[in-house]
């Protein structure tokens, strides 16, 4: 027998041994699951913070048991609950003979209750005297002594509750997380922006250029979309007269996934009317520091190694000139479509059926500059080629009020002046339809809806949309967005029910 046979034998065998023991207590009129409620007194931090105050107070206290040694008729227990981990003193002449009976049986992992008086060991660790003890939960599974030993590491994230159990820095991860968002959320209040919610399920995916997922409503007998963006719906707000509006959620997009890509994604969108691009701006990078003091206490984070300053206000170039500096191609001196192509060529880029000078100065610095943006830059001034949903700039036409955000190379944030001429909308609206037609199942459909929106009139207004995701692994030091989603999109182990 090999010893990986061996090591399953044995893990089957210890498994059994907690169903048995289940399986006591229930005979005894014990059984655990039939617990309904406790009532916990205080948490494992705050009773080592605040020790002198609770000094011989007695404590109801509840968690999962994650370590346990001593023997015979006394032994030290750790229990872990929402904010840490507390030792407690276990004797059989404080909690009577048959409830220390019962106690020697428990496992690691099990669920517990402990009620007993605050107290400091020999060695000076805060604890509880046991003077009460209750099993609240048996754990028929087994925790793994050293989770990240695991030789499949893609465990911790298909099992992301035991995770959670042994490994505390990932606890921390969701907690900064949830921080960093909140900040957020507070920001925007306190400038009177408007939380709104809008339509996940939609019957024309719009708002960005990407390829949506497809479902099917029985009822109505149509297809529907997964939005990929909430922007038309927004802005479709703002014509109605809510002059500052916002929505963080989900977003989902039937895209390949990476360190930096999943799925479904969580995303910021806000609208403000009587503003512009530069105002969009200025939000941007006082969004991010807000966020970053609020969980962390400062904005100079450390990523991977990397040293980011994240305190406004942050580098500004646009586009054209980031292409000069890193790719040495001055895009003003190029003024054909035919000429830009061929710099194209020499650079090595593809060249793509429809492709125009906006198209390729675009690729020329996704290629060339975007590897040298480490600290917060605000990219500037993108092609209307590219930017079917932004205002032009009425000194160039060709170009349009925008701008990305990129820190660590990655770009957090995207916003604009937004497009308000519903003629021109719907000329660039037609435009991609064109794309589309073509085989870019990336480019927009058209939406005659919020053609009408504008046409009922949407005023001066600037957008923003921050991708969550992404700026909480800045903000967690996280190198996989997987490390900064509870339940990340994974392809199932089992894969018997799909034909294959």
């Amino acid at each position: 027998m090999t010893n990986n046979n061996h090591e399953e034998q044995n893990i089957n065998e210890l498994l059994q041994i907690r169903r048995d023991k289940l399986e006591n207590l229930k005979n005894k009129g014990k059984d655990p699951f039939k617990i309904e409620k406790v009532n916990i007194s205080h948490y494992s931090q705050e009773i080592i913070e605040k020790f002198e105050a609770l000094e011989g107070e007695t404590v109801h206290i509840a968690g999962r048991l994650m370590a346990k040694r001593g023997h015979g008729k006394a032994g030290f227990i750790n229990i872990q609950d929402k904010d840490g981990r507390i030792q407690a003193y276990v004797r059989q002449d404080r909690i009577g003979e048959e409830a220390y009976a019962l106690f020697v049986e428990y496992d690691i992992g099990d669920i517990i209750e402990i009620k007993g008086e605050v107290f400091k060991t020999q060695k000076g660790e805060v604890s509880v005297k046991a003077t009460e003890v209750q099993l609240l939960t048996k754990s028929l599974q087994i925790l793994p002594d050293k989770w990240h030993g695991l030789k499949d590491m893609d465990l911790r994230y298909r099992q992301r509750y035991v995770d959670l159990i042994v490994s505390p820095e990932v606890k921390q991860t969701f907690i900064t997380r949830s921080k960093a968002t909140k900040a957020i959320r507070e920001f925007l209040d306190n400038r009177g922006y408007l939380e709104v919610e809008t339509p996940i399920l939609n019957t024309i995916a719009g708002g960005a250029s990407a390829r949506p997922f497809i479902t099917h409503h029985n009822t109505l007998d149509i297809d529907m979309y997964l939005r990929i963006a909430n922007e038309l719906y927004l802005k479709r707000l703002i014509v109605g007269g809510f002059d500052k509006v916002y929505e963080m959620g989900r977003m989902f997009r039937n895209e390949g996934m990476s360190m930096k890509h999943n799925p479904e994604y969580t995303a910021i969108e806000l609208y403000e009317a009587y503003a512009d691009y530069n105002d969009m701006m200025d939000l941007t990078e006082n969004i991010v520091a807000f966020a970053a003091e609020k969980a962390l206490g400062t904005t100079k984070i450390s990523y991977q190694g990397k040293e980011i300053d994240l305190t406004p206000p942050w580098k500004r170039m646009s586009m054209v000139e980031a292409c000069k500096q890193y790719a040495h191609v001055d895009f003003d001196e190029i003024k054909t479509d035919e000429d830009a192509i061929a710099v194209a060529k020499k650079l090595g880029i593809e060249v793509k059926k429809g492709m125009k000078k906006g198209h390729v100065i675009n690729e020329v610095f996704e290629e060339f500059a975007e590897q040298h943006l480490i600290e917060p830059t605000f990219i500037t001034n993108h092609p209307v080629e590219v930017s079917p949903l932004a205002k032009r700039n009425p000194d160039n036409p060709e170009i349009t009020n925008r701008f990305e955000a990129f820190v660590n190379t990655w770009e957090i944030a995207n916003a604009f002046s937004e497009l308000n001429d519903p003629i021109d909308q719907r000329e660039r609206f037609m435009e991609q339809v064109a794309q589309r037609e073509a085989g870019d199942d990336e480019a927009h459909m058209m939406d005659d809806d919020f053609i009408n929106a504008l046409e009922v009139g949407l005023p001066p207004t600037g957008g923003l949309g921050i991708g969550i995701d992404r700026l909480m692994m800045l903000l967690t030091d996280s190198p996989s967005i997987r490390d900064v989603l509870l339940f990340p999109t994974m392809k199932p182990l089992n894969t018997g029910n799909t034909g294959e």
